[in-house]
């Protein structure tokens, strides 16, 4: 018997576990659980509670792991991460346990069905933990809009996990998760895998099946992996991607294949010709650390030193992306959220006496501050008279955009950004100003506006110790150029700041030798 550190293993590595007979997946599903029951069950206002789960699916989970073991122990051929415990974020439907979008307005829903991509997860043998803590209805940079309370970021309490997807990867970064599952409409799963040192992927639009997905901005939301590294993303999509015919968004023909990079094949070769450009003009924005500054453009280098091409260059349009991509979300989010009315769907006022009271009391009782504030926002650039002044041309500056970045990516195989200015900030550094939030945003909302693929992975540490993410913007659908190259890099550079991890877990636990 040896003695292993579950909690700080990659998903693939716990799977690698799994398979080989030294420790079983309900064994491994025990330690998860209790890690993450000793966190949610702390009060509401504890400052070391991380507060990453929502709902904590104990039964169902502990089920799902003995199903999962005896697929497993009778031979059958499933994922690499079978039997691994993983969260979903609350956005995304499961018949297990609640899915609320952290909001009021759906307190105690039960969906009916699976969204593609749990059902996808399920049949690959993945234990869901829970559901993972979010911004209200994915609206907000901080996972502070939440109806369930604040996220903390495991690598310091007092700050933020970055958001919506905060809930997600505090899991994976607190040890209470593998891996887990989010979704990125304007930089929701990268900004949270920058700020929690994870690897996330925002893929290309239409790979993943949004069925199942409560919609905030329907043209612009993508589901995604966020883990420890990139061959567990690379594990993860491989599941998840692929067509759906409940899904008209869906364009993909067959899922992403990722043999040899789930296999560990990584060889610096894999670089030779590949160029990177890097948009100068992203580090001149106003309110950039100098840390981001500077392990960004180190990752640029060591690149350069393991076989990639590097050049420098100037991205126009970055300006617009913030403004344009709000204009658009919130138009969408209006019309999305509308069927929340205390009629159709979601929590009806007790105090309502007529029709007008249901619709007015309902939504005002049941949406928190900044849902309110996209949706009229929403409602405004969609009225007459408004139209063509600000959603009509948001769609046109969008197409701007979307030209410029597939101009660049025809000369360069990849773009190397940063994910956000600044490391995780304190709780309520923003939340307050919610300009200085929507700003976090900008280096992140254009790939939702292209609908291109991009991987946030950890690069470097900065003052106190803060995670810093660089992000790789790909042609669509050249997910595995992106990882093969983010691969190639934890494994290579210098630094392999993914390894780093923000708790060192239990004491132990011991496997079957």
């Amino acid at each position: 018997m040896s003695v292993v550190d579950i909690r700080g293993l990659t998903g693939f590595e716990l799977g690698k576990l799994i398979r080989e007979k030294k420790i079983s997946s309900p064994e491994a599903t025990k330690v998860f659980l209790a890690a993450a029951k000793a966190d949610f069950e702390k009060p509401t206002g504890d400052p070391t509670k991380i507060n990453a789960f929502v709902s904590i699916n104990e039964e169902e989970a502990l089920a799902a792991a003995a199903a999962v073991q005896k697929k497993i122990d009778a031979g059958e051929n499933l994922s690499p991460l079978a039997g691994v415990p993983m969260a979903v974020k609350d956005c995304i439907c499961t018949t297990e346990g609640t899915t609320t979008a952290a909001s009021k307005i759906l307190e105690g829903y039960r969906s009916p069905y699976d969204a593609t991509v749990t059902k996808k997860l399920k049949d690959a043998g993945a234990v869901i933990l829970g559901k993972a803590n979010m911004d209200e209805f994915a609206m907000g940079g901080s996972t502070e809009t939440s109806y369930y309370g604040i996220t903390r970021n495991p690598w310091d309490l007092s700050r933020v996990p970055g958001g919506s997807s905060g809930g997600s990867a505090a899991a994976v970064a607190a040890g209470f998760s593998p891996y887990a599952i989010g979704s990125d409409t304007g930089g929701s799963i990268r900004q949270p895998a920058s700020f929690c040192n994870l690897t996330g992927v925002k893929p290309t639009y239409g790979s993943i099946s949004r069925y199942g997905l409560l919609a905030y901005g329907s043209s612009l939301d993508q589901i995604g992996p966020l883990a420890k590294d990139a061959r567990d993303c690379a594990a993860i999509l491989s599941i998840i991607s692929g067509p759906d015919k409940n899904d008209s968004t869906s364009v993909i023909d067959k899922p992403f294949e990722f043999e040899d990079l789930i296999a560990g094949k990584t060889d610096r070769k894999d670089l030779k010709d590949l160029k990177i450009g890097v948009p100068e003009n992203y580090f001149d924005m106003p309110g950039m650390s100098d840390d981001v500054r500077y392990f960004v453009k180190s990752a640029a280098e060591a690149f350069k030193m393991t076989g990639a091409t590097v050049e420098r260059f100037e991205l126009p349009m970055i300006d617009y992306a913030v403004p344009t991509y709000l204009i658009i979300a919130c138009a969408e989010a209006s019309s999305n959220l509308s069927r929340y009315d205390g009629v159709k769907y979601g929590y009806r006022s007790a105090d309502a006496e007529n029709i007008h009271d249901v619709y007015y009391m309902s939504r005002n009782e049941g949406f928190g501050t900044e849902v309110k504030r996209r949706i009229i926002l929403g409602s405004f650039v969609l009225s007459s008279g408004y139209f063509d002044a600000y959603y009509k041309k948001a769609l046109q500056v969008r197409g701007l955009i979307k030209k410029t970045f597939d101009e660049a990516l025809e000369k360069y195989d990849v773009l190397l950004a940063p994910v956000c200015p600044t490391p995780a900030y304190e709780i309520g550094g923003q939340i307050k100003d919610p300009l200085a939030m929507y700003l976090g945003d900008i280096f992140t909302t254009s790939v939702n506006l292209t609908g291109l693929p991009a991987v946030a992975a950890p690069c470097g540490f900065g003052e106190n110790q803060l995670p810093i993410g660089m992000q790789l913007i790909g042609r669509a659908f050249s997910e595995k150029t992106l990882l093969t190259l983010v691969k190639n890099y934890q494994d290579f550079a210098p630094s392999p700041y993914h390894k780093e991890r923000a708790t060192a877990g239990v004491e132990g636990l011991e496997v079957r030798a």
